[in-house]
């Protein structure tokens, strides 16, 4: 395999972690924008120009760079062992690359239009956008760590139950912070 295969693969796991910390927290980021944005002067101008310069930095500095050095580092990895592009669950680990490269495309143009001041969503929306990440990342590990199709049955059904949860968890704390907005 070569003897920087150990090196590519850790540079490669790296950055696809601290892509998804971006991914993370970005959108927690436009919730705390968002609900800014509602606040009276002169307090929604101040936390509106500290969200916007932290969400830039999180943004130029920590998530696309991570992006673009975790493909560079798959690439490399791909070209190193091309015979796993002839495994099934590469393809469909491909695919949530895919999945996770429009969701990070889609990222960026809500990123764009928050630092124009154009607000079109709502942080309960945000909220939900925030855990499809979290069912990308989910499927992508267990099916590196799976790559049996047999399993991957199961990983679907884990994924939605997952997605359930999720969904849940987030009307359960609306419900928990609408009593109590010290939450």
């Amino acid at each position: 395999m070569g003897e920087y295969y150990n090196y590519i693969k850790s540079l490669h796991l790296i950055f696809v972690i601290t892509w998804f910390a971006g991914l993370f927290y970005i959108p927690r980021l436009f919730m705390y924008h968002i609900e800014a944005s509602q606040k009276p002067s002169p307090e929604k101008e101040i936390l509106t120009k500290q969200l916007k310069l932290m969400t830039k930095r999180l943004w130029f500095i920590i998530t696309w760079p991570s992006a673009i050095l975790s493909t560079l580092f798959a690439i490399w990895l791909l070209l190193m062992i091309p015979a796993w592009l002839q495994q099934g669950w590469m393809h469909i680990k491909l695919g949530f690359v895919v999945v996770l490269f429009l969701y990070h495309w889609r990222t960026h143009q809500i990123f764009k239009q928050l630092q124009n001041d154009d607000v079109r969503y709502s942080s309960n929306y945000m909220r939900i956008y925030n855990e499809v990440s979290t069912i990308i990342l989910f499927a992508v590990v267990f099916l590196v760590i799976l790559k049996n199709s047999i399993n991957w049955i199961f990983g679907v059904v884990g994924i939605v139950v997952l997605a359930i949860l999720l969904m849940l968890g987030i009307k359960l704390y609306k419900r928990i912070r609408d009593k109590n907005p010290e939450v």
